[in-house]
């Protein structure tokens, strides 16, 4: 194991690393790190949400920088205004302790524009947005994206799935001048290859973080046998065994997961529901009390979820399992964060033992029955 003063990095950023409690690289962040540092390329990472993607081309981004410059040099873009939030969040602490003072401002629909043309106007080095918001942003002259050296795509695969195609292809388009771009993504779909033939070099180094592991290690995987009718008792029984774990529930649809809430509620139980509908201030309200644990669990759609990182989850239930395999991946990848465990337990009624087998096969992991 390398540490990261052997990766490259300078010290006063492992002492911001240090106070975060981040003192081990992690797979991606070791081999992604000295890449970055050496040499100026487009690089290519497949990697799960969770692997410690953030600092693996955030510490690159941070040195990259030259603070005589005011220019914005570095675009991270990321499909919501959580993850934003978070990125920007995390440079900040990264640099607590640089010599020279670097400015990254985060910027995403939800907030009055007008204020955010008026940060910009300050001194901007790094950029992290959501591309519709960016777009907006960039078509108001109100950013110039024309000397950035380094554009960052985080969870692409999600920015696509959440409909972003046409504003990445314009904010690619915009800054094809000398670049660099870094894209980060779970899955390859054919839209992401797309990218990757229009906007980057051929040579790409191209890296791959535990690609047999499809899901995380740290996760055990479990369902139990009930039924329609018993679906809430069965929830109940195993939230009275987790009193002191927190966790996400999913549901497939809105509906479901305001019932399901409701049902919980009136039990007794600390928990609220992540709607789709539902005013970004009103969403910002219920992820404060999930951070800071005034509420014990998360009711959640696999959209309204896009963009959640909480830590310490002790487990991920899946009220019905979703209809694709990559929600699944991203819902138990919710929890065993940084190198905690954690479960995922799905509800399964009689009839759906054949979907546990194709998601076993397809995802190379093992079920196990829990009986309650």
């Amino acid at each position: 194991m390398a540490t990261f003063s052997e990766l490259g990095i300078h010290k006063s950023y492992i002492k911001g690393l240090k106070e975060l409690n981040i003192v081990k690289p992690t797979e991606i962040q070791e081999t992604v790190i000295p890449v970055l540092l050496d040499s100026k390329t487009d690089l290519i990472g497949l990697a799960q949400t969770g692997t410690g993607k953030t600092a693996a081309f955030g510490l690159p981004v941070l040195h990259a920088i030259d603070t005589n410059n005011t220019n914005v040099q570095a675009l991270i873009i990321a499909p919501t205004r959580e993850l934003v939030q978070q990125i920007q969040k995390q440079l900040f602490r990264f640099t607590k302790y640089a010599d020279h003072k670097i400015f990254a401002e985060g910027v995403y629909g939800g907030e009055k524009i007008d204020k955010q043309i008026k940060k910009l106007t300050r001194t901007t080095h790094i950029i992290v947005a959501t591309p519709g918001r960016l777009l907006d942003l960039i078509e108001r002259g109100a950013v110039d994206i024309s000397k950035i050296k380094i554009l960052v795509l985080d969870e692409a695969d999600e920015m696509l799935s959440m409909g972003f195609k046409e504003e990445l292809n314009k904010i690619l388009k915009y800054n094809t001048s000398r670049r660099n771009t870094w894209l980060f993504s779970a899955t390859m779909p054919t839209e992401i290859k797309n990218i990757v033939k229009n906007y980057m070099s051929p040579n790409a180094v191209r890296v791959e973080v535990n690609k047999n592991a499809l899901v995380n290690e740290n996760i055990s995987h479990h369902f139990i046998q009930t039924t329609i009718k018993d679906k809430v008792n069965m929830i109940i029984r195993i939230l009275d065994k987790r009193p002191e774990e927190r966790g996400i529930i999913f549901c497939r649809t809105k509906a479901g997961a305001k019932a399901l809430s409701e049902q919980l509620q009136n039990e007794g139980f600390a928990v609220d529901a992540l709607e789709g509908d539902m005013q970004q201030k009103e969403r910002d309200k219920v992820m404060r009390a999930f951070k800071n644990e005034s509420l014990q669990v998360l009711i959640s759609t696999d959209v309204s979820a896009r963009g959640i990182d909480v830590n310490n989850l002790g487990f991920v239930l899946h009220h019905q399992l979703p209809e694709h395999l990559d929600y699944y991946t991203h819902r138990s990848g919710r929890t065993a964060r940084a190198g905690k465990t954690g479960q995922s337990i799905a509800l399964i009624i009689p009839g759906e033992m054949q979907r546990v087998i194709e998601i076993q096969k397809a995802l190379g992991i093992t079920f196990r029955e829990l009986t309650m």
